[in-house]
């Protein structure tokens, strides 16, 4: 499938999903986030991926909102509220990075403010270059999350670092965000790619069943309490094609 702006591209098991408005720091309207939805949604379904990587070309994982094109289509923002057609859109995307059997990294390569900031919260693990800048900016502009800004940057820093991080809006660079535990780790820049490649290379070498298994039940884990926790992950069923063989091969190492 074509798209205006994103790049699926797919080789080795490994997905990469760039957004593609280098321009505008690939700033987040409805059209964009509908494709990285129709992306992730074909993606998903597809067997031969294990990995999918999310980033933005240029300069910017994303800057967040657009606010030119918000202000362009006449929305209503007095309640602080971006509107229901860019929330669904958004939220789609969200559902699916999280909730996809493949393992997604975010590869925050430059800005990564409000909104894509929340885009990519909703990923697996998360890496960026040191020379990246987060911030949620939400106050500073006057606006309100919408898109689970309150749940997860709470899950990943602690609730009075993100409080902190969202009542000053103040920029931190993605050092600063390895050290809070908003992003994995951070690398430099002239090091992401390779970094990221590497990773995901390790993650596509295992059992995609597995994968899709263990990211179901961290998923419920991080979701509810730990005694449902546990007995989810004592009776869910998976199937794991792969197996038999997987564990004849190790078992054939073993005996040479």
């Amino acid at each position: 499938m074509a798209y205006e702006f994103i790049i699926s591209e797919v080789a080795d098991g490994v997905a990469t999903l760039t957004m593609n408005r280098p321009d505008a720091l690939n700033a987040l309207t409805i059209a964009l986030l509908t494709e990285a939805g129709d992306a992730l949604a074909d993606l998903s379904a597809r067997d031969d991926v294990s990995v999918v990587i999310l980033t933005g070309a240029g300069r910017a994982f994303s800057a967040g909102v657009d606010l030119k094109a918000l202000q362009a289509a006449g929305q209503d923002v007095s309640a602080g509220d971006v509107g229901t057609e860019l929330n669904t859109a958004a939220r789609r995307v969200q559902h699916l990075l999280a909730g996809m059997p493949q393992a997604t990294i975010a590869k925050v390569n430059g800005f990564c403010f409000t909104g894509g900031l929340e885009i990519m919260l909703a990923c697996d693990i998360i890496i960026s270059a040191d020379e990246a800048k987060f911030g949620d900016t939400h106050a500073m502009i006057g606006l309100r999350p919408t898109w689970g800004m309150t749940q997860r940057l709470a899950r990943r820093v602690g609730m009075m670092r993100a409080k902190e991080l969202s009542f000053t809006a103040r920029t931190i660079s993605g050092t600063e965000a390895a050290g809070y535990g908003m992003v994995m780790e951070s690398v430099p820049r002239a090091d992401l790619d390779a970094h990221v490649a590497k990773l995901a290379s390790a993650i596509a070498t295992n059992s995609s069943g597995s994968i899709a298994a263990y990211k179901d039940l961290y998923g419920r884990s991080e979701n509810t309490g730990l005694d449902d926790g546990l007995i989810y992950e004592a009776d869910t069923k998976y199937e794991i094609k792969d197996v038999e063989e997987r564990m004849a091969a190790i078992l054939a190492r073993l005996k040479g």
